[in-house]
């Protein structure tokens, strides 16, 4: 079965709401070495593809982030590729090396792509103009933990950028609040 190709917007001016899953939901990202090798990911593919992290979280087996690209000319599809394929080899290679057992969580059966840390396709990706719908993303994003009963209070949730946000902090990935619209 083919999957729909996601139609992304490479607009200038726009903020991008970005959620991407792990293969068939799976809590792959509970690990403090998952987590680290995504964290490195992104502080890579900034500099890389030049883009403000305003807010994120990552959750046990899903991710939101919500960037903004610095330069007219960018694509969101190759900004998700870098994050989503460093994380993937990485996992692949500690499998392989300490854990061969732990291959069959990624497992496909397919033959070109026998296996998978993400779930296929680049997610959902949202435009978000407005400076109302950019306050309204970054609650949300901040409050998925909550809504998951994870924790009660989204500062309890040491894995997004609340901490950056509510002055008390920072959180794991360094966030550009400077560059969010002035609120």
């Amino acid at each position: 079965m083919k999957l729909k190709k996601c139609k992304r917007f490479n607009d200038l001016n726009c903020a991008h709401e970005l959620t991407f899953s792990c293969y068939k939901n799976q809590s792959f990202l509970t690990k403090e070495r998952t987590r680290s090798y995504f964290i490195e990911a992104v502080v890579q593919a900034k500099e890389k593809h030049n883009f403000h992290l305003w807010a994120y979280v990552i959750m046990p087996e899903h991710v939101h982030m919500l960037i903004y690209p610095i330069y007219e000319n960018y694509s969101i599809s190759n900004i998700l590729l870098s994050i989503k394929q460093s994380v993937s080899r990485k996992a692949l290679i500690y499998l392989r090396k300490h854990n061969p057992d732990g291959l069959k969580w990624l497992a496909t059966g397919q033959k070109h792509t026998p296996y998978r840390f993400w779930q296929d396709g680049g997610g959902y990706d949202r435009n978000v103009i407005s400076r109302e719908a950019l306050i309204k993303m970054v609650d949300y994003i901040h409050n998925n933990p909550v809504r998951r009963g994870l924790v009660k209070n989204p500062e309890d949730w040491k894995w997004s950028s609340i901490k950056g946000w509510s002055g008390n902090g920072k959180g794991p990935i360094p966030i550009d609040i400077d560059s969010f619209p002035v609120i």
